[in-house]
């Protein structure tokens, strides 16, 4: 079989595809960002990725690549709950989507084909933000698919359910030509039938079958790389979402990771140890009770927000009481190896061509979809 990914970012959808041991061959990825495009071929080959407006595909060229798989990740900003104006199908980011479902589809099914069932893809995988189940666009993707013959599976995941420790809440439909077996239609789960697990899965997910954090933290980091600067730690430290290496949970890492502060992604706290003393303490004080009081962050944090109330205290001051907590942001390889990009024990290594900036890591693994959970998906989407 032969595939096409449309909004390709760095490849995520390709290295998914690539690790469910079928005979497919990925045909042509397509993408308007230039940065990506170069990351993705670095990755991937050269003369696999096309840089170029999605809207301007034509169902003659599509058709070319006699592509029975689609894989697509449109733009999630006319969609997520981070935009506070975010406008749906009314978006222009929406367009280039709308085309392919109004236009495209319904081209390719109208073409002949030897077994009379037209040209278009017999399998689909979409990935968006939480929230795109509610969109116009939702309903228009449905409609379409629905007229054209194509049963719908509809989920909500996130990466916590495959043991990866990070609450990155998705949308992601599956389409296919022939029905779901067994059939998906009437699951209870969110308002609409929406799935909250892969069929065959667990439908609820354990904590402590999620990894540690430390398991995807690189080996010699190099804190004064990644430390939080002083200035957004004076003014926005006490919005930020802390973590520690045995934490099995992590806040959405955004595109806007590292400049931005609320819902951009969690910190780390490498001085667990703090935590440690705290819980020791009051377990003694209650002779050996097993009682869970990790104490020392919030203390270090309030004295902080108290010592900036003071008028004679200096930001210096206030800073010297963050100190031993040793914050920092998690490293571009590390949020590799949460997305699944790299996997771990394994020899996978993701290239970064040398004039990538560190800010445009981030903002492309913040765009990325989280590569275990498409793996899945597109196991389970072939499976049938």
């Amino acid at each position: 079989m032969r595939a096409l990914e449309f909004y390709s970012g760095v490849g995520g959808m390709h290295f998914a595809l690539s690790r469910v041991n079928l005979d497919i061959t990925l045909a042509r990825a397509f993408d308007w960002d230039q940065t990506a495009c170069k990351v993705y071929s670095a990755n991937h080959g050269p003369g696999v990725v096309e840089r170029l407006d999605i809207a301007s595909l034509t169902v003659e060229k599509l058709d070319s690549y006699d592509a029975n798989i689609w894989l697509l990740s449109p733009a999630c900003q006319p969609y997520t709950v981070l935009n506070p104006n975010a406008k749906g199908a009314e978006d222009p980011r929406a367009q280039s989507y709308l085309y392919l479902l109004q236009t495209v589809l319904p081209g390719l099914a109208r073409m002949p084909s030897s077994d009379g069932s037209g040209r278009h893809p017999g399998f689909i995988l979409v990935e968006n933000v939480a929230g795109f189940e509610g969109s116009t666009t939702r309903q228009i993707q449905l409609n379409v698919l629905k007229e054209l013959g194509y049963y719908v599976m509809e989920l909500l995941l996130t990466p916590l359910q495959f043991g990866i420790p990070n609450s990155r809440l998705r949308y992601y439909l599956l389409a296919k030509k022939t029905p779901f077996q067994p059939s998906v239609d009437g699951e209870l789960g969110v308002p609409g039938g929406i799935w909250r697990h892969i069929p065959g899965r667990p439908a609820e997910w354990r904590e402590d079958n999620v990894d540690e954090i430390r398991s995807y933290l690189d080996e010699r980091p190099v804190p004064s790389a990644n430390r939080v600067p002083e200035k957004v730690l004076v003014k926005w430290g006490r919005l930020f979402d802390i973590v520690k290496p045995s934490s099995r949970r992590s806040c959405c890492f955004t595109r806007g990771y590292t400049h931005l502060v609320e819902r951009s992604g969690s910190i780390l706290q490498e001085a667990e140890e703090l935590d440690v003393r705290a819980f020791l303490s009051v377990s003694n004080f209650v002779y050996g009770t097993n009682i869970h009081c990790y104490t020392q962050t919030t203390e270090t944090f309030d004295e902080f927000l108290d010592a900036q109330k003071q008028e004679v205290s200096s930001c210096a001051a206030s800073l010297e009481i963050l100190a031993p907590l040793r914050l920092r942001y998690f490293s571009p390889s590390e949020l590799l190896r949460i997305f699944a990009f790299e996997k771990k024990d394994t020899n996978d290594k993701f290239v970064w061509p040398e004039d990538v900036s560190n800010k445009s890591k981030y903002k492309l693994i913040g765009n990325s979809v989280n590569v275990r959970v498409v793996e899945e998906l597109i196991r389970y989407l072939l499976s049938n």
